[in-house]
């Protein structure tokens, strides 16, 4: 058991650690207020380091601010619900700024480039199939 701990912690050292002090940058500039970081970075690790456990992740960085994200925005709206009887005010405005950060563009642009891999990877028959159901509207 040991062992299993030790390769944990050096795949969490390699493909974690370097990530979560930009994760946790961008978590203060856009949630600071809402929620505790803290708690979101610690949860976002659990949470991966549970996937990694059940399979091999494809993009360990990509998922650990996906799990991060979604974790702060479903604590945002969980407190929402509190509060919802007051007006919003310029502060709560903020949340609905859906412009895009780097951090997210980037996590966004890698995603596409994973799923494009693997479409790419698919045997030619499949590859149109899905290529015509899913870009252009087709039915099976």
């Amino acid at each position: 058991m040991p062992h299993n701990e030790s390769n944990q912690s050096v795949w969490y050292k390699e493909h974690l650690q370097p990530h979560e002090p930009m994760l946790r940058g961008w978590l203060n500039s856009r949630y600071a207020s809402q929620i505790d970081v803290d708690d979101i970075i610690q949860e976002s690790l659990v949470r991966v380091l549970k996937a990694k456990e059940e399979g091999d992740l494809k993009s360990p960085k990509a998922y650990f601010y996906a799990i991060a994200r979604n974790l702060a925005l479903d604590h945002i709206r969980r407190s929402k619900v509190v509060f919802n009887q007051h007006l919003m005010n310029e502060e709560a405005m903020d949340l609905l700024d859906e412009s895009e950060s780097i951090e997210e563009t980037v996590s966004r642009n890698y995603e596409l480039e994973v799923l494009t891999e693997a479409i790419q990877a698919l045997p030619e028959r499949c590859r149109r199939v899905f290529t015509l159901s899913k870009v252009y509207g087709m039915t099976y």
